[in-house]
């Protein structure tokens, strides 16, 4: 499912117009984006958890010419699926 396609079920299933879906599709995640580059998460109870981890500094090997390069650290998004949404899809 794109993104288009997201905002379409969400007009379907809200009676909200394919606009407004729109609006809050992106509020969603314009509030989600936010808040993890503030280095909280955001918990949705029965749907899962979003939230940052820091990924350290490690080696790697150049696949062109096998030499190790230093991969640097990062900050990466994570998503935890909660019960329901574990269940849902077994």
């Amino acid at each position: 499912m794109n993104k288009a396609e997201l905002i379409n079920a969400i007009a379907a299933g809200s009676g909200l117009s394919k606009a407004d879906s729109k609006k809050a599709l992106d509020a969603f995640i314009t509030s989600v984006s936010d808040t993890l580059k503030s280095g909280e998460k955001v918990s949705l109870v029965g749907f899962g958890t979003f939230s940052v981890s820091e990924r350290g500094e490690r080696t790697g090997i150049n696949p062109s010419t096998k030499a190790p390069i230093t991969i640097p650290a990062k900050k990466v998004a994570k998503f935890k699926a909660g019960a329901e949404l574990a269940d849902a899809i077994k």
